[in-house]
């Protein structure tokens, strides 16, 4: 960060209202006056100023120099360089479009249950619950469908056991600010908080701690990132899939995206919606993201590729070996190479370099593809 005071009017002349910001909502978790909240109304997803203090763009608390909101964003000013420098010791370079990693591997949860309620695997839930009863976090911020999961909003939530990672198993494809849980981990006497989350979620981590944000920083003690080209506004649900095709939400069961968008429903019926339709409800926050790849979690995990029960994992820190080492020898996950699925390693490289032609031309040039 440069050496002059960044505060709330930079963040929101700078991202907020540019088109930058994704939605994220770690700015939200780092003020430290609760002047921050969010709006989530009406598929907007953006943070707000709630002091009775001016207009939108000011705080009283900038004004005095605070500058946390500013140091908490994944896509303030040069944020893809210093996480770069941060976790991995340099910048990535121009032929790493998914990001620098150390391993690519395909991996499953053993235990039945994970396997099936999970999405691809279960992956993400062994890891959860794994650290969860290995005692190396004490809560994870997740996403949970909302009531009894008719509606398919996505809310955030809090995962403390076996039953709370079960419950949030799945993908839902319309945006959850999974941070927006974290006070409700804090206060249920979290120290050592797991995030998952899409992979402008996935930055906020190292971002925070790259520039010392404070108590928040240290307690995100891991990063799980979903690899991810866009979410859907939730309106698609009845502009789209019923309006067109008369699928109700509330009868739906399961959903996932390879190459269309599926759709189970609770009667045993499945369709498939193609992708082009769906892209006229493409979240706001999603269109200038530049990461496919969650290229700065601990592991980036996805289910693209030929196998539909297994999960394209990528681990790129110390961290994130020493866990996916753990599972493996504790016996809670299959592991096998990524290069027996090597389509799914191309299509992320290819989905990858497509996401960084989004960033556009008015902000830093890092997160493009220089040189290409």
């Amino acid at each position: 960060m440069p050496p002059e005071k960044l505060s709330w009017m930079h963040l929101y002349q700078e991202v907020v209202t540019s088109g930058l910001c994704t939605g994220c909502a770690g700015c939200v978790i780092a003020c430290p006056h609760d002047v921050l909240g969010y709006d989530d109304d009406n598929g907007v997803y953006k943070p707000i100023q709630v002091e009775a203090y001016g207009g939108p763009g000011d705080c009283s608390h900038g004004e005095k120099s605070c500058t946390s909101c500013t140091r908490a964003c994944p896509r303030f000013r040069a944020w893809e360089p210093e996480i770069d420098e941060f976790l991995f010791g340099r910048a990535r370079r121009v032929d790493e479009a998914s990001g620098i990693y150390k391993d690519v591997v395909l991996a499953r949860a053993t235990d039945p249950v994970l396997h099936e309620v999970g999405q691809d695997g279960g992956l993400v839930s062994a890891i959860l619950l794994y650290c969860l009863e290995r005692d190396i976090i004490d809560a994870a911020l997740v996403s949970y469908l909302e009531g009894d999961g008719t509606t398919w909003k996505a809310v955030p939530g809090v995962a403390r056991n076996k039953d709370d990672v079960i419950a949030s198993a799945g993908s839902r494809y319309t945006y959850s600010a999974n941070t927006l849980a974290y006070n409700d981990a804090i206060e249920s006497g979290a120290e050592r908080i797991a995030l998952v989350g899409m992979s402008c979620q996935a930055s906020i981590p190292p971002v925070m701690k790259q520039r010392k944000a404070g108590k928040v920083a240290r307690r995100l003690a891991l990063s799980i990132g979903l690899l991810c080209s866009k979410t859907f506004d939730d309106a698609i649900f009845e502009e789209l899939f019923d309006a067109k095709y008369g699928l109700k939400r509330a009868d739906m069961r399961k959903m996932n995206i390879k190459g269309v968008f599926q759709i189970w429903m609770r009667n045993g019926d499945y369709h498939e919606i193609p992708l082009k339709e769906c892209h006229a409800w493409t979240r706001e926050g999603c269109k200038a993201c530049p990461d496919f790849a969650a290229e700065h979690a601990d592991i980036s995990t996805g289910g693209i590729g030929a196998f539909n029960d297994w999960t394209l994992t990528i681990v790129r820190t110390d961290l994130g070996r020493e866990i996916m080492v753990g599972l493996q020898d504790a016996g809670w996950i299959d592991v096998r190479p990524g290069d027996d699925d090597p389509g799914a390693i191309a299509l992320m490289h290819k989905l990858a370099a497509k996401s960084r032609k989004r960033w556009p031309e008015f902000a830093i040039e890092a997160p493009r593809l220089i040189g290409t």
